[in-house]
């Protein structure tokens, strides 16, 4: 994992990125989507990889080329569920 969150059952978290307690209160559904599809667009330095963006991609397996790492309907999943976390520690 790359981030931290109010994730009790999870013995290790990542460190590399911002926690994500509270994420759902400090960006908008929409930020947070785009966040998810390709956060290059808000940072083109972020070392976040892009889940459903395909284009500007470099060293990317076979298995894996033309292909989004998440379906549309899995980004609206994901993004459904960061809005939840709103209470910050």
């Amino acid at each position: 994992m790359c981030h931290a969150g109010p994730f009790p059952e999870q013995r290790f978290q990542g460190n590399l990125a911002p926690d994500l307690a509270g994420v759902g209160t400090r960006w908008s559904e929409g930020q947070l989507r785009l966040k998810i599809v390709d956060s290059r667009r808000l940072n083109p330095a972020t070392i976040m990889p892009p889940y459903y963006a395909m284009d500007s991609l470099v060293r990317v397996g076979r298995n894996w080329q033309d292909k989004p790492v998440l379906s549309a309907e899995q980004v609206e999943d994901v993004v459904a569920f960061l809005t939840t976390l709103t209470e910050t520690p």
